[in-house]
């Protein structure tokens, strides 16, 4: 059954980001554990700490440290919507959330969307706003295991130019 959700956390970002990682809307997993990709079985982090060469440090401070020491940026394109449990399928009623701040705030050179639904969405609502075309990268949802984890660590390396590494 669809609930309504509005976007519970903060953009995680700084002054020195380079890179804005996109996803659509936090899962329940997210939203209960206030942090990013926080399902235990979301492939994000380690995928996002084996392509800049550390160990996935396993909690939210850890993982927040990390992706700024790597000037990476990470937010949602919504700022609320319809959706059942964390299926990207039964969004309803997108509402985009607001990018211009984080552009004004740090030097972002690239966008990146985690799947098709958060690339569709920011093409939809937010990348004539922004001037920025987005890069999909694969989901790393415990849903999209077609995609082997190798696989979802070579294609997350299209990050590491952006950052100058």
């Amino acid at each position: 059954m669809a609930e309504l959700v509005v976007h519970p956390l903060p953009p995680l970002i700084d002054a020195q980001c380079r890179v804005l990682i996109l996803g659509t809307m936090p899962s329940p997993a997210s939203r209960r554990g206030q942090f990013y990709y926080a399902h235990p079985r979301n492939r994000f982090w380690p995928v996002l700490a084996q392509v800049l060469g550390e160990e996935d440090p396993g909690t939210p401070g850890g993982r927040r440290a990390l992706a700024l020491r790597h000037h990476v940026a990470l937010w949602d394109v919504l700022a609320s919507c319809e959706i059942d449990g964390a299926a990207d399928g039964s969004i309803r009623n997108p509402q985009p959330n607001d990018l211009a701040p984080l552009f004004a705030l740090a030097p972002l050179k690239a966008v990146f969307t985690t799947g098709k639904k958060s690339e569709q969405l920011y093409k939809e609502y937010l990348a004539e706003k922004t001037g920025v075309t987005a890069i999909c990268l694969p989901s790393p949802s415990p849903a999209n295991c077609a995609v082997p984890l190798p696989a979802l660590i070579e294609a997350y390396r299209a990050i590491l130019p952006w950052l100058g590494q």
